[in-house]
């Protein structure tokens, strides 16, 4: 790793902090440094560490910005919110746009919008474009609108992170394809039997190719050649690093083509996955609904907790009422009665034990007459 000496790189977290104290936004700094937005996301989550001499001109800008009186690079940012961030985020990719409204919309003063408008924006641009990834992704419609309605559900829960995010797109999107992919879906009774698949035969074929491929190279497949991501994003989603990742993708490339010659294309494949998500006419529940549903499901998990907190409560409490409050000492061992011989452990026979046998044995009768009372 080659960095100028004497410039020390700080933590993952310290690099975040130091570019946000300092108003620049992470494509700023990747124009500053010469390296893609992507790479500087993945230098501040730590996925990977700066080398060479774009390390050395990323470890001069944070030195820069850790001086007081300093002028950080480029341009101030805008104040970013949700509902500013939402309106910029652009899919590379038909898969991903089509069908999405303008956020040209969305008000100018992006301050003015409340969280669940910014909320709305987000969901109306992002949820039609990933309710067919996740198709494309799981092979189920019902489970496709599923995976999105749940993630936007868990967005809103955790909205003051999501809305603070460098790329909330991304990261509803992340939280989408975990459910979409999850293997606990198998046992459940609407899951264990198969969709009616696509009307056309070549969107059966490849829709088929996509299932027979692992999980982690079918996501990796779809978000570089179906959303249209970059390798160092695409890796950074699958949480993978890139030579993994440019494997991952590799492969599924040759188990496609081994399968569809003619998609062996890459800009052949991208568009056949556009024209098959297109096909289905797959609709994500209105903004209010997702909202609605995930503050019942937040009030139902917290009326759960209160439940069992107070059944813990009452458990010990009645445990603490029941216990006994004073010492009782265990039973004595046996102590010798007078007038009663201590019982001793089996043994030899003494003489006059023997004597003793030996009269009953002989004066037992045989037979029924052993029944009647002799006669004297």
């Amino acid at each position: 790793m080659t960095r100028r000496p004497g410039i020390p790189l700080p933590p993952p977290k310290e690099r975040r902090r130091l570019r946000e104290a300092g108003a620049l936004t992470q494509a700023q700094v990747a124009a500053q440094v010469g390296v893609a937005r992507e790479t500087v996301r993945a230098w501040e989550s730590g996925r990977t560490t700066p080398s060479g001499r774009k390390g050395e001109a990323y470890a001069r800008l944070l030195e820069s910005l850790t001086t007081p009186s300093a002028e950080p690079y480029g341009e101030p940012a805008a104040p970013r919110t949700a509902a500013g961030r939402t309106g910029r985020h652009r899919q590379p990719s038909a898969v991903a746009t089509a069908e999405a409204p303008e956020p040209a919309d969305a008000p100018e003063p992006a301050d003015a919008l409340t969280p669940a408008q910014a909320f709305d924006a987000l969901y109306a641009f992002c949820a039609p474009a990933l309710v067919r990834q996740t198709y494309l992704l799981s092979g189920r419609r019902e489970l496709a609108r599923e995976s999105v309605e749940r993630a936007f559900q868990t967005a809103w829960q955790r909205w003051p992170e999501v809305a603070v995010d460098p790329d909330p797109a991304s990261w509803v999107r992340a939280t989408a394809y975990e459910y979409a992919l999850s293997p606990w879906h198998r046992f459940r009774p609407r899951y264990r039997h198969p969709e009616p698949p696509p009307a056309d035969a070549a969107d059966r074929a490849l829709l088929d190719v996509l299932l027979t491929l692992p999980p982690s190279y079918r996501r990796t497949l779809l978000l570089h050649d179906g959303v249209g991501l970059g390798l160092p994003e695409t890796a950074a989603e699958t949480e993978a690093s890139t030579p993994a990742t440019a494997n991952r993708l590799l492969h599924a490339r040759e188990a496609v083509a081994a399968r569809l010659p003619g998609l062996a294309d890459p800009a052949a494949l991208h568009r056949r996955l556009a024209e098959v998500a297109s096909a289905e006419r797959l609709r994500a529940p209105r903004p209010p609904t997702v909202r609605l549903g995930s503050e019942r499901r937040a009030r139902f998990w917290t009326r759960a907790a209160i439940a069992f907190t107070v059944t813990i409560i009452g458990a010990t409490a009645l445990t603490v009422r029941t216990a006994p409050t004073r010492y009782e000492p265990p039973v004595p061992p046996g102590e010798t009665v007078q007038g009663i011989p201590p019982r001793v452990a089996p043994g030899t026979l003494s003489d006059k034990e023997l004597k003793l046998r030996k009269k009953l044995r002989s004066g037992t009768a045989h037979g029924p007459q052993r029944l009647l009372p002799e006669s004297r």
